[in-house]
C-alpha cells in the first residue's frame, strides 16, 4: 500500500506537499471521478471486509469501485498518509420510506481541520447525492457544487446536510415516473455527530447490509460514478446517464434498459469496472 498508486487510480499528478484545502478539494474531486461507487461485490458473491489491504487492493489495484465502508475508509488512510487532521464520523442517511434518518449509523464519513476550520469529506455517497468537494462544516451557508447547493444545518449538536437541486427531464416516457429518478429538489441527505468513530464501530452494520434480505443493497447492484457534466449510473439493468444543466435549471436523466449480456460490457466501458466473478442476474434485477 503506497500513496503514489492512489494518486495513479485517480489520475492525480499533482504536488501533495501542501496540507492546504485546495490539494484536498482536488483529491476529492478525482476520487469521485474515477473510482465508482458501488456494491456489485455483494451481487457477485464476495465479502466486503473492511480490511485496508483487501480494500486497497480491490478498489486501487483492482481498478473496482466500492461503498462508503470501502471508498471513505480508504480516503481516510489517505488523509492521514498526507498528514492531514483528520477524525471519522458515522451518520445516519434519510430513508424516504419512513420519511426520517435510519436509526443507525450507516454510513461513514470523514472530517478534516485544515487551518482552524472543519470540513466533510465524502466521496462515497453516489447518484446525485455525491459531493465533488468537501464542504465547510459550517451551518446555514449555502455551498454550491455541481450537483445544486449544499448546505449543513445544525441542531441539538446533530449536523444535518440538505441538498437543493435542479428539477428533472426524463426524455425517454419509460422512465418518466421512475424510482430512480428523485424528483423532489430539496432534500435531506443524512445526519451525524461530531464524536469520532474507529474503524470497528461499523465493522457490524457493515455486515449487515450485505446480508439483510431487506436491504436495499442487498436488492439491488448499484454502480454510479461522477462525470464533467454530471453521473452515470447502473442500478440493476437500468443505465442512466444525468447531464447537469444548470443555465437552463435541469438535470436531464437518459435512461435506458440493457440487457444482462450487455451488463460486463457497460461496466467496463461506463465505469472502467471488470469483475472477476459474474454478477447474479436474477438477484440484481
Amino acid at each position: 500500500m503506497n500513496l503514489e498508486e492512489y494518486f495513479k487510480r485517480i489520475g492525480f499528478h499533482g504536488s501533495y506537499d501542501k496540507l492546504d484545502l485546495a490539494t484536498l478539494k482536488l483529491i476529492h474531486r478525482q476520487h469521485v471521478m474515477s473510482i465508482p461507487f458501488e456494491n456489485l461485490s455483494i451481487h457477485c458473491g464476495e465479502k466486503i471486509i473492511m480490511d485496508l489491504e483487501v480494500i486497497f487492493n480491490k478498489v486501487v489495484r483492482g481498478t473496482r469501485g466500492g461503498w462508503c465502508f470501502e471508498n471513505n475508509y480508504l480516503f481516510s488512510w489517505v488523509l492521514r498518509q498526507m498528514g492531514y487532521d483528520t477524525t471519522t464520523l458515522g451518520s445516519r442517511v434519510f430513508d424516504t420510506s419512513i420519511n426520517d434518518f435510519e436509526s443507525r449509523e450507516v454510513h461513514l464519513i470523514n472530517k478534516v481541520i485544515i487551518e482552524g476550520n472543519a470540513y466533510i469529506a465524502d466521496v462515497s455517497f453516489g447518484l446525485s447525492g455525491q459531493i465533488r468537494e468537501p464542504l465547510e462544516l459550517i451551518s446555514g451557508k449555502d455551498q454550491p457544487q455541481d450537483g445544486g447547493v449544499f448546505c449543513f444545518i445544525c441542531k441539538d449538536n446533530s449536523w444535518m446536510l440538505e441538498k437543493t437541486g435542479r428539477r428533472t427531464a426524463v426524455p425517454n416516457p419509460e422512465f418518466a415516473k421512475s424510482s430512480l429518478v428523485n424528483r423532489k429538489e430539496t432534500r435531506l441527505i443524512h445526519c451525524f455527530s461530531l464524536e469520532p468513530r474507529e474503524p470497528d464501530h461499523f465493522f457490524q452494520v457493515n455486515n449487515d447490509l450485505q446480508t439483510d434480505p431487506t436491504s436495499l443493497f442487498t436488492n439491488k447492484s448499484i454502480c454510479s460514478l461522477q462525470t464533467p457534466t454530471g453521473f452515470t449510473a447502473l442500478v440493476g439493468l437500468i443505465y442512466s446517464e444525468v447531464i447537469f444543466k444548470p443555465d437552463e435549471g435541469v438535470d436531464l436523466y437518459n435512461m435506458k434498459n440493457i440487457t444482462e449480456d450487455e451488463l460486463e460490457a457497460v461496466l467496463m466501458e461506463k465505469f472502467k469496472v471488470k469483475l472477476q466473478n459474474k454478477i447474479g442476474y436474477s438477484r440484481c434485477s
